[in-house]
């Protein structure tokens, strides 16, 4: 059997650039001198004069980003996930936020598989901060396919977003004729004993972790629910219906991430019970991107032992 191709999504946002750049003219993309690593070269290399760096200087890339956009332009604004989401926190709340400007913040390197990089650059905080700001779209993709769909939908929308990409290469299983829809979720694998409703990084450990449970007789519906908010309330509803428990599995905190948004329709609608399975109270550590995903329970074989157990 052919090995599953692997990608990482932030090397999907940036062929996802150059794709707008050539149907949209009011594209542009700026920079905080990390060109490489957010694969917004890609983009600049097509279209040099709609790339925009503002060097280490985060805030400034959202107001200008924000300035931008109140000209009628439609900016990309890249860095790390630590620094959009963390250090530009106050200018991305009253900058974009509040005046509601049509800016897509997109966020490389979220989350602690950034490994080597340690506890200072695994930013398992930003879902939580950006779905704080009032009429901000929140996202995470699951593969290539769904990134670069996610950033063309991210384009059409009006208003701020915020999508979070990673570092390193995950598998690709959508199609290419996947339909991605903001704030509308995917069924991966249908089953009733138990729902796994999970994103980014986490889908396919949560698809793996449904494969082995079924070897045992347990089958589980496997939920992608790329766009935290606003989240799918419908489809959260029919797995609380269906299958009475869910485990929720995310490469984020456990507070404020996509745990706490299923847990906040569930409460209001349908209450069940709910285990999340993602970063703790806690910190991350540096070491190499596996390692550090098991050490955290972020991988088939902890969402396989906490299925079972939660049953």
């Amino acid at each position: 059997m052919a090995e599953m191709k692997k990608i990482a999504t932030r090397e999907s946002y940036g062929n996802a650039l150059k794709e707008l750049g050539a149907v949209n003219e009011k594209v542009v993309v700026i920079d905080a001198d990390l060109a490489g690593s957010t694969k917004t070269a890609v983009f600049r290399s097509a279209y040099p004069e709609r790339h925009f760096n503002c060097g280490i200087a985060e805030c400034n890339v959202m107001g200008t980003a924000a300035g931008m956009a109140s000209m009628g332009l439609v900016p990309f604004a890249s860095t790390f996930a630590m620094f959009a989401a963390g250090r530009a926190f106050e200018i991305v709340r009253n900058s974009i936020g509040y005046p509601h400007l049509n800016v897509k913040i997109c966020a490389t390197h979220g989350g602690i598989s950034v490994g080597e990089d340690g506890a200072s650059h695994q930013c398992c905080e930003d879902i939580a901060l950006m779905c704080t700001i009032p009429g901000m779209t929140v996202m995470s993709p699951a593969d290539d396919v769904e990134a670069r769909k996610m950033v063309h939908a991210a384009a059409e929308l009006e208003g701020p977003c915020y999508i979070r990409f990673g570092r390193a290469a995950v598998p690709v299983f959508h199609e290419e004729n996947y339909d991605f829809k903001v704030g509308k979720g995917e069924v991966l694998k249908e089953g009733n004993d138990i729902a796994i409703i999970a994103n980014g990084v986490m889908t396919y450990e949560a698809i793996q972790a449904a494969q082995q449970l079924e070897k045992e007789g347990i089958n589980a519906r496997v939920i992608n629910i790329g766009t935290i908010k606003p989240i799918d309330r419908e489809i959260v509803l029919a797995a609380a219906k269906e299958c009475k428990k869910i485990i929720t599995c995310e490469e984020h905190s456990v507070i404020g991430g996509l745990g706490a948004a299923v847990c906040e329709v569930l409460e209001e609608e349908c209450a069940v019970p709910v285990r999340r399975i993602g970063v703790k109270d806690v910190f991350g550590h540096s070491g190499p991107m596996l390692e550090v995903m098991k050490d955290f329970g972020l991988c088939a074989d902890n969402i396989v032992k906490q299925t079972k157990d939660f049953l």
